[in-house]
C-alpha cells in the first residue's frame, strides 16, 4: 500500500492545486491518516484496436474540462510508445478510460513513438510528445521529436517543433492557469529541460515563448531501451520549483524559480539520492499530500526490488515503497495523481502487462 502522509505546512497549498480548496475534513484526514484506510483499484488493458503496446504516458482529465468532446473530467488518458510488433518508438495511439473503466481510442498521431510526455489542459486541449525510432537490419536510432496538440475530440490542432529546445520530448508537466499555461518538457537525448509559455483560447493555442531552464542531466542512447536521460517532471507552484527525475543520474533534482527564470539552472539542487531504493527513476508526480512519487524503470542501478514506486518528501526523506509488478523489471513508467471531491486518485501504467491501474483512495467522512 502506498502511504500518503502529510506535512501540515503543505496541506492547504497542495490540496488547492489538485482540485480547488479543500474542506477542513479533507485536510484533517490527510494529516492524521498515515495509511489510507480504503484502497480500491481497477486495472484495464491499454491495448487499442490496432494492437499498440508499451504504455508510457498517463494523465487525468482535470476538473473544468469542457463538455461536448469524446473525453470528460475525471477520465484518464494513456499514450503508447510501441506498435503491435512491440518495436520501440513506433506507437501512435492515445487511449482514454472513462470513470467506469471503459477503454476507447481517443486519437491517432501521424507521428510515431508517443512518449511519457502527456498532459491535458483545462481549456480542452491535449498535449503529447514523441520520440521516433527508425530501424535498419542492424541498428535502431532515436530521432527528432516534437509536441502535438489535439482538441477534445482527438483531432490534431498543431505541432510544435524545435531541434534545440524540443529535440526529444520524453515527459512533461503542466502549470495550468486557464487562459495561460506553462509546459515543462524534459528532453532525453540532450539532457535538458524546456519551459513553454502558452496562451489558450477557444480558437487554439499560441506559443508565447520557449526557455531552456535545465541542462547537464546525464543522458545516453541505449538501443535495448532507446535512451536514458531526464524523464519525469513535477511542478509545485507554491514554491515555483520543478522537480526532475534524472534517470541516468539515478537522482531527483529541483529547479528553483522554474516558472520565471530566463536561463538554465543547470541541474538545479539535489532532492533525493537514495541508492537503495532508486533504480532509474522515470515517471514523477507531486501527490496531493505534498510528497513526490517516482516510478523506477530498473534500467540504471540494477538490483533491489523491481518495478518499485517510491514515495519521498521534498526534503529528501523516504516515506514508503510499493511494488507495481512482481514480474520482469522495467514494467513501471508513467504515473499521475490528482485530488478532487474528497478523493485521491493515483494512476500507473505497467508496460510489461500493457495495463493501467487506477487507485481510488477515499476519505471515510
Amino acid at each position: 500500500m502506498i502511504k500518503l502522509l502529510l506535512r501540515s505546512s503543505t496541506a492547504l497549498v497542495c490540496l488547492a492545486i489538485y482540485g480547488g480548496l479543500a474542506s477542513a475534513q479533507d485536510v484533517w484526514f490527510l494529516r492524521h491518516n498515515s495509511v489510507l484506510d480504503t484502497l480500491q483499484s481497477t486495472t484495464d488493458s491499454t491495448i487499442p484496436g490496432n494492437g499498440d503496446l508499451n504504455p508510457y504516458g498517463v494523465a487525468f482529465v482535470p476538473a473544468g474540462f469542457p463538455s461536448g468532446g469524446s473525453i470528460s473530467a475525471g477520465d484518464v488518458l494513456v499514450s503508447n510508445f510501441n506498435n503491435n510488433t512491440n518495436q520501440e518508438g513506433t506507437g501512435t495511439t492515445i487511449v482514454s478510460f472513462s470513470k467506469t473503466g471503459q477503454q476507447s481510442l481517443f486519437g491517432t498521431s501521424p507521428l510515431i513513438g508517443l512518449s511519457t510526455a502527456l498532459g491535458v489542459f483545462s481549456r480542452g486541449y491535449i498535449i503529447v510528445g514523441n520520440l521516433p525510432v527508425t530501424y535498419t537490419s542492424t541498428t535502431s536510432t532515436p530521432g527528432q521529436g516534437s509536441l502535438q496538440i489535439f482538441d477534445r475530440n482527438g483531432n490534431l490542432v498543431t505541432t510544435l517543433n524545435d531541434p534545440t529546445l524540443l529535440d526529444s520530448p520524453w515527459d512533461l508537466t503542466i502549470n495550468d492557469e486557464g487562459a495561460t499555461a506553462q509546459v515543462f518538457v524534459s528532453n532525453v537525448l540532450s539532457g535538458t529541460v524546456t519551459r513553454l509559455n502558452l496562451a489558450l483560447g477557444s480558437s487554439g493555442i499560441t506559443l508565447v515563448s520557449k526557455t531552456q531552464i535545465g541542462s547537464g542531466f546525464g543522458h545516453q542512447i541505449i538501443p535495448a531501451i532507446v535512451a536514458v536521460g531526464p524523464t519525469g517532471l513535477a511542478y509545485d507552484p507554491s514554491c515555483d520549483t520543478l522537480y526532475v527525475a534524472s534517470t541516468a543520474d539515478n537522482e531527483i533534482f529541483g529547479i528553483g524559480e522554474a516558472g520565471k527564470r530566463t536561463s538554465s539552472a543547470g541541474t538545479g539542487f539535489l532532492v533525493f539520492a537514495d541508492q537503495t531504493h532508486l533504480h532509474g527513476p522515470l515517471g514523477l508526480t507531486l501527490a496531493p499530500n505534498g510528497h513526490l512519487i517516482t516510478a523506477n524503470g530498473d534500467g540504471v542501478n540494477a538490483g533491489g526490488t523491481q518495478n518499485l514506486l517510491v514515495e519521498f518528501t521534498k526534503e529528501g526523506n523516504l516515506v514508503a515503497t510499493y511494488q507495481l509488478d512482481g514480474g520482469n523489471p522495467g514494467a513501471a513508467f508513467g504515473i499521475a495523481s490528482t485530488f478532487c471531491q474528497g478523493k485521491v486518485r493515483f494512476a500507473a501504467v505497467d508496460d510489461d502487462l500493457n495495463t493501467l491501474t487506477i487507485w481510488n483512495l477515499q476519505s471515510p467522512f
